[in-house]
Parts: C-alpha cells; structure tokens; sequence
C-alpha cells in the first residue's frame, strides 16, 4: 500500500551523500547516471526533450521606453523591443527517439530505491510510444511492468496561439512509475488543495478548505514577465515541481532530474527540504541553475553553496 513515511529497505552505503544537499553534475546523462548506485534516489523527475524536430533557442531582449514602441507597458507607456542575443540550447530532433531514451530509463530503474517513484515529463505526441517502453523498463530484473504505472497526469494550461484547423493543443502528459506496484512513497495529505469548481454545491467550511486535486492539473505555463522566468526555453513551472516533490518524497530524500535545464526541480527540492542530484551537458543550463540554485540556498539561509562536479 502507498506509505506517507520514509522507507527503511534502502541501505545506507547506497544512499547519494547527504552531506551535499545541491549536487549539480555538468555531464553527458547517460554516463552520470552510471555513475550512480543502485536503489539510492527515491523520486525522478524528467522533462526530457519532446523530440519536436526543431532547436530550443533562448533569446535575451531589452526594452527601452519609446514612444514610437513595438509593445505597450505598464500605465499604457510604449516600449521599443531590442534583441540582445540568440543562444540554441538544443536540437530537439532524434533519428531514434525511444533508442536515446530507453538505456537512460533502464539505469533511472535501477537507481529507484524499493519505493521510489519517476515522473516522466511529455507531450501528446510520443507519450503512447513513451509508455510501452517503460512499460517494458519497469518489467526488467523480475519488475511488475505495466502494474508500476500509477497514473497519467494531464497539466493542462491555457496561454499562446490558438490553431484554427484542431482543436488547440494546451497540455503535457506526465507518466507517474513506481519501482513497486503497490508500496511507494505518497503523502497525499501534503500536497496543495485547488478551489472546488462550484463552491455553493459544497458549503463554505468545504469551500475555505478546497480539495485535493485529480489528475488532470490546472496550472498556468510559466509567465514571460514573471519573476520565475529564467530565460530558459522549457522551463516548467515551479508549481507543478513542488506537488510533485511534496506528495512522493519525504524531507531528507533525494530528488534526481538528469534533464535539469534551469533547475527548477532543484528549487523544489530545496524548498521542501530535499536534497537533489541535477545533471546537464549544457553549458548555459549549469550556469544558469548554479546561480538560480545558489540564489536559492541563500533565500534559505541554508548553509553551503551548490557544488559542481565537472566530468
């Protein structure tokens, strides 16, 4: 059954060094994930590529107060746009998608502790084909396979261009796997609760309260003048990260993301208590979460600065 305390099956000597709560791995994934023991992370998150066959670019602007603007701000004041630079992060394009993915899933299974759980970030279109290949990792070395799928959780938002020929595509899958079937970690009591869609049906004490959320995840993309936004081209929400982080660790676990972009999960991870294992072969992605994490880890005052290991 779902347990909400923490699990004493995993060996201490497998555990990821507690003494350094941020570790930020500037690596090829595959060979970091090698590197790591068996059964010594409880919780996975990944928001791999989508494989959507263009280059992630991130591009810096400025904006400069001018009558004559290409942008209306605040007080309905105009403002000229200026482009500063354009950097590629990453060809989203793979000859064989599931090929990348799937020895990079078999050592995410084999790093799951006993009841650890992975969240698989992706779009509406490889996630059938994403499925039937954890299906199959999670089958491997006597797994239960398609019992460890939990769930499907749809983030659904409602911002950008809308298409005139569908219907418009506004939302990502998230794969929910556990390493057992029915023992893993969720604290359902934890996480955030959303208003009740008609209050009035419900009355006001259930009201004030709200309610635990289903499956399908109303939560806006991150917004483009926020100050969450970090410039990076997939950045996801620190929303959606922190339910995750709260409801399937416990404080003192750790948390991997082996896709780690601008850190969010790191972020998370540290504002819940939890210590994290971030990897990415982007030079721009290890500055960018290093300062973000480092930033972070002071806002807490906790004691000690992200630490980097170059391989």
């Amino acid at each position: 059954m779902p347990r909400s305390q923490p699990s004493t099956q995993t060996s201490t000597k497998n555990r990821t060094d507690a003494s350094e709560p941020i570790r930020i791995l500037h690596s090829e994934n595959l060979s970091a994930l090698r590197s790591l023991p068996d059964c010594s992370v409880e919780l996975i998150y990944i928001d791999p590529p989508f494989n959507t066959g263009v280059t992630q670019k991130r591009t810096r602007i400025r904006t400069i107060r001018d009558a004559d603007g290409d942008r209306t701000g605040f007080g309905g004041n105009r403002y000229r746009t200026e482009k500063l630079a354009t950097t590629p992060i990453y060809a989203d394009i793979f000859d064989d998608y599931l090929g990348f993915l799937r020895p990079r899933m078999m050592e995410a299974h084999r790093i799951l502790t006993p009841t650890g759980s992975l969240f698989f970030h992706i779009d509406p279109r490889e996630v059938h084909y994403c499925k039937v290949m954890l299906d199959e990792v999670f089958a491997l070395n006597g797994g239960a396979g398609r019992a460890c799928f939990q769930n499907e959780i749809i983030w659904a938002y409602d911002y950008g261009a809308r298409s005139t020929k569908r219907w418009p595509a506004k939302h990502d899958n998230i794969l929910w796997y556990t390493r057992h079937p029915t023992d893993y970690t969720f604290n359902l009591d934890a996480t955030d609760r959303i208003p009740y869609m008609a209050p009035g049906l419900v009355g006001a004490e259930k009201a004030a309260r709200g309610k635990t959320p289903t499956d399908v995840w109303w939560h806006t993309i991150v917004s483009p003048t926020g100050k969450e936004k970090t410039g990076y081209p997939t950045q996801k929400p620190l929303g959606v990260l922190e339910r995750i982080v709260r409801v399937h660790s416990n404080p003192g676990d750790t948390v991997l993301d082996f896709f780690a972009g601008s850190g969010t999960t790191g972020v998370a991870a540290l504002r819940n208590q939890r210590n994290c294992v971030l990897i990415d072969q982007s030079p721009e992605a290890i500055a960018l979460m290093t300062q973000r994490l480092t930033h972070e880890a002071a806002q807490l005052q906790l004691p000690g600065h992200a630490r980097i290991q170059t391989r």
